[in-house]
């Protein structure tokens, strides 16, 4: 045999391991992604949460042992750059079908990355961007089942609920069906309009314990988004609301959330059809929010760099807001994504290290986000032109994370960092807006404190710098340094001084172990002023009270999975 025909199948078999082990990793996906029907059906949010975080290790797992069977395989040669450039050729042409294709060169370009340590784009050995491109197969339709409307709106919602064929029985179909009925049927009316048909995808979504029936009601010049939500407990199924606006649906598929469990027969035609419904959200948001999250990574990187070479006049700077003192943080200003930094030193007031902090982060990337955790992606090597920095950042990076960059001739090399979706800092967006917008966001700061203890977080840095404001309003958690669960806490009451005089000194007077929480003094640690706080305390004084603390520990501890709806109360069916 000549040496040729050797290495020609040496290339075969590289390509074929490599789309087997896809393959293997996305089996495994949607094996572990349907079971998320039988949680839901069995009233399990704990098991659905442990099998979303299983599903997370997976593609980690998935590529080592791809490394690991690539290097029994090409022994020497594993990192022979001729070669990897035949192999990535060879995978191309196998894969070329395909019709999540963009998911399987992402896999590719995770091995080759990570063999050679890729900084930038080396296209030789791995697939650039517009090679990632969706194909034009995914734009056909997604299945989905159609309902026309024949004048009972609420007979076609019976079929909507009855369709589903849970093992466990709805508690009131009918009623149900009637409510739903009822409540698009008065949003069609506000629009002059009559519903024509419903189109709903086939795939049901699960998450936090839920299932979400999700399309769109069209009407005869126009449709509005029409996602059921349902829920399951020990009496069955009920519909427990129906969400018809946009904003309503884009916070529920937003970067808040832990990921969806949904069963895809492929994943980029319910991209295309979600961005339907979501015109303005990100593509790289909803491959993440469908649980892709690498996928999401190479759209985020691909969609930020081409933003950035086609500005070159622009430069990076330090992002708003006060300076943090484990983080440094810098952005693009026409962009929406923030780049976090960990300071190779901390302020003496830190009693915490490089470890946590990347613990803390990891966490969050694991836990129920229940809508107030922003999601914050790792990325390692990203390669930025060197002379868009402005200088100040540029001599602050160098001062505060030198190990974490380094130049590389024209280029400068972010070792690693975390990357987020910008919000404006809480602080100053209540010294910009109208007083009755600041009102509301100062509430919305309470109720996200309420929301992150039901889901075990306990925010630890209450300072509004730590928490940012979306584009609809809602306040957002985004600092972790500080971030505990709320299990590791012991929340406690204020001794009674001896001495009146105690009580004013800046030193406490009594013992205080290293995960104590006294939420009394909480009014003199949040930053807010007079107003906002009285605005705080009226609707959520019970931050201030240690005992509501208490109770909340003590139903987490029992197993009670305290429910953090997705949704506005407006948009709940049951009274």
């Amino acid at each position: 045999m000549s040496p040729g025909s050797g290495r020609s199948r040496v290339i075969d078999d590289a390509a074929g391991l490599l789309t087997t082990a896809f393959e293997d990793y996305n089996a495994s996906f949607s094996d572990i992604t349907r079971r998320a029907r039988r949680r839901f059906e069995g009233h399990d949010r704990a098991g659905m949460q442990a099998d979303s975080v299983a599903r997370l290790a997976l593609y980690d797992a998935a590529v080592d042992e791809a490394i690991g069977r690539l290097e029994q395989r090409l022994a020497e040669r594993l990192f022979s750059h001729t070669l990897w450039r035949d192999i990535r050729s060879r995978y191309g042409e196998r894969i070329e079908r395909q019709l999540d294709a963009e998911l399987y060169k992402t896999f590719f370009n995770t091995i080759s990355r990570r063999l050679f340590k890729t900084r930038g784009v080396d296209p030789a050995i791995e697939f650039i961007a517009l090679d990632i491109e969706p194909t034009d197969r995914i734009t056909h339709p997604v299945a989905r089942h159609t309902y026309a409307v024949n004048h009972n709106l609420k007979s076609v919602f019976s079929r909507v609920l009855g369709d589903q064929s849970f093992a466990s029985p709805f508690v009131n179909l009918e009623r149900d069906a009637e409510r739903l009925a009822v409540r698009l049927e008065e949003v069609f009316a506000e629009l002059d309009e009559k519903v024509v048909s419903i189109e709903l995808l086939e795939t049901v979504f699960y998450r936090e314990g839920r299932a979400y029936l999700v399309g769109r009601a069209l009407g005869e010049g126009l449709y509005r988004p029409c996602v059921v939500a349902l829920i399951c407990t020990d009496e069955g199924i009920a519909a427990d609301a129906l969400l018809t606006e946009r904003r309503q649906v884009s916070i529920l598929f937003g970067y808040t959330f832990s990921y969806f469990m949904a069963d895809l027969p492929t994943v980029g035609d319910a991209v295309v059809f979600l961005r339907t419904l979501l015109p303005d959200k990100p593509i790289d948001e909803l491959y993440t929010v469908l649980g892709r999250a690498k996928q999401g990574k190479t759209e985020r990187y691909r969609s930020f760099f081409r933003h950035l070479a086609c500005r070159p006049e622009q430069s990076l700077i330090e992002a708003e807001g006060k300076r943090g003192l484990v983080m440094l943080v810098f952005t693009l200003p026409s962009w929406k994504l923030v780049f976090k930094l960990i300071r190779d030193r901390f302020a003496p007031s830190k009693k915490f290290g490089r470890s946590q902090v990347l613990a803390r982060y990891r966490l969050v990337f694991r836990h129920d986000r229940v809508g107030r955790l922003i999601d914050a992606q790792e990325f390692r090597d990203l390669s930025f032109p060197l002379e868009q920095f402005d200088p100040g950042l540029l001599n602050e990076l160098r001062k505060e994370c030198d190990r974490s960059i380094f130049v590389d001739g024209d280029r400068l090399v972010v070792r690693h960092c975390f990357v987020e979706r910008r919000l404006r800092p809480l602080d100053l967006y209540l010294g910009e807006v109208e007083p009755a917008a600041a009102a509301a966001a100062v509430l919305d700061y309470g109720q996200a404190l309420k929301d992150l203890a039901c889901s075990n977080i306990f925010a630890g840095d209450l300072l509004p710098k730590n928490f940012g404001v979306t584009r609809s309003g809602r306040v957002i958690f985004y600092d972790y340094d500080e971030l505990r669960l709320m299990t590791e806490c012991r929340f406690r009451h204020l001794p009674e001084a001896d001495d009146d005089a105690l009580e004013f000194n800046s030193e406490p007077w009594f013992n205080v172990e290293e995960n104590d929480v006294f939420p009394e003094q909480f009014p003199r640690f949040m930053g807010l002023n007079n107003k906002h706080l009285a605005t705080l305390s009226e609707i959520h004084g019970e931050l201030f009270d240690p005992s509501w603390w208490q109770a909340i520990q003590h139903q987490i501890a029992s197993g009670q999975a305290l429910d953090v709806p997705p949704y506005a109360s407006a948009a709940r069916l049951h009274p």
